[in-house]
């Protein structure tokens, strides 16, 4: 099943069980789909509606940091409340380990020893890790093997 027939059966569901947060947050996130669908002009595969759903996290990351500076705790909740459901779509996340694993063989088959090998690194490691970590922990992770 792909990922927009499961967000349209969740849909469904939410709105049987009267969940109102789940119901809108799928609501909004295909509405995301549809207008990269429209941007790009063709049905979106699995992985780019997995980057709908990356982009949207990121979103909210960054709506809840912004909301806490303010003190807003009532809307640190709401967008919690919309990151998990989000981050229900996501497959698995990598634990830290997995990620050392996985960039320290990228370091090797690339060779990179500097900052200044970064750009031929990251397209290496971002294909492996695509919705399974942060890119912030990716990238941390990067500058400590190359420092």
């Amino acid at each position: 099943m792909s990922l927009q027939e499961q967000l349209t059966q969740d849909m469904k569901s939410a709105l049987k069980n009267k969940e109102k947060t789940k119901l809108s947050v799928i609501r909004m996130l295909r509405s995301s789909i549809k207008k990269a669908e429209i941007d790009k002009r063709s049905t979106l595969g699995d992985d780019e509606v997995l980057d709908v759903i990356v982009k949207e996290v990121k979103q909210r990351r960054d709506s809840i940091r912004e909301f806490e500076k303010a003190g807003r705790d009532d809307l640190v909740l709401n967008e919690q409340e919309e990151m998990k459901v989000l981050e229900s779509y996501l497959p698995e996340q990598l634990s830290e380990e997995e990620l050392r694993l996985i960039i320290q063989s990228a370091v090797s088959e690339v060779g990179a020893t500097s900052r200044a090998d970064l750009g031929k690194l990251m397209p290496v490691i971002m294909p492996q890790v695509k919705g399974k970590a942060d890119g912030k922990k990716v990238n941390q992770i990067v500058m400590e093997f190359l420092s």
